[in-house]
């Protein structure tokens, strides 16, 4: 206990911030794009959290994190690109292997807890909110986790689908991991399913009791979602919701 009177002051916001580099740039779809950084300073993270990105002119956007500690010192981000966006058009357009960027962070609770391997793990998630769900993947079958692993992308066509290809030659190498692409648009497509990846999801597992569950991307149906997890009989505390908040996408970028 303090035995004298305290100074006490936030953090410099400034001081939040670490530098990281450019280490590579790949497009997976027309329209998202993966982003590694190396940071240069120690990082500790656990995969399927988020970090504060620092672009030009002091403009910050959250990222979630993909890859898994272990692997190496890279940090791997999925970056959608939307028209007007300043961040994503910077990324796309002006971003560069070698360049500087800052980086703020890990934050956010989306994350594999381990200790009880055998809990089933549903992981919903719509566009790049695949980022997360898939470092809760990868973190999940490095540690052993022996349970059920079911996971939903939803995209309205296949062309969202960024990773799909990758995640059927993982659902084939592990026993426990099943991948569900689905698409809410008409498709006739064989090996994708289709609805909604919630309306999907919740339709094969009617009962969550013991579960737990993951939810990322579009922030109505993350809600939704939860709430229906929560009537379906996993507890609140075994529902983990990260959904991927958009600011105003103006005529004119934002500065």
């Amino acid at each position: 206990m303090p035995e004298t009177d305290l100074d006490i002051a936030p953090p410099a916001h400034d001081g939040l911030f670490m530098p990281a580099e450019v280490v590579s740039l790949r497009d997976f779809s027309p329209e998202v794009r993966q982003l590694r950084l190396r940071s240069l300073e120690r990082f500790d993270y656990r995969p399927g959290q988020f970090i504060n990105l620092r672009g030009p002119g002091g403009l910050v956007r959250s990222y979630s994190l993909a890859s898994l500690p272990e692997s190496g010192p890279e940090l791997e981000l999925h970056v959608r690109r939307y028209d007007n966006g300043a961040m994503s058009g910077w990324i796309f357009d002006g971003l560069r292997p070698g360049e500087r960027v800052e980086i703020q962070g890990p934050n956010g609770a989306c994350f594999y807890l381990p200790g009880d391997a055998a809990q089933p793990l549903l992981l919903v998630g719509t566009g790049t909110g695949l980022s997360p769900l898939l470092g809760i993947v990868r973190d999940a079958l490095a540690r052993g986790h022996r349970g059920p692993i079911r996971l939903y992308h939803g995209s309205r066509t296949r062309w969202g689908l960024y990773m799909d290809g990758m995640l059927r030659e993982m659902s084939g190498t592990h026993g426990n991991f099943t991948y569900a692409p689905c698409v809410s648009r008409d498709t006739q497509e064989d090996g994708l399913r289709r609805g909604r990846a919630d309306d999907l999801a919740f339709a094969d597992q009617a009962s969550l009791g013991g579960w737990r569950v993951f939810l990322c991307g579009y922030p109505p149906m993350v809600l939704a979602a939860k709430k229906r997890a929560y009537l379906a009989g996993a507890r609140l505390q075994d529902i983990c919701a990260d959904p991927f908040e958009l600011r105003d996408l103006r005529r004119q970028p934002r500065a």
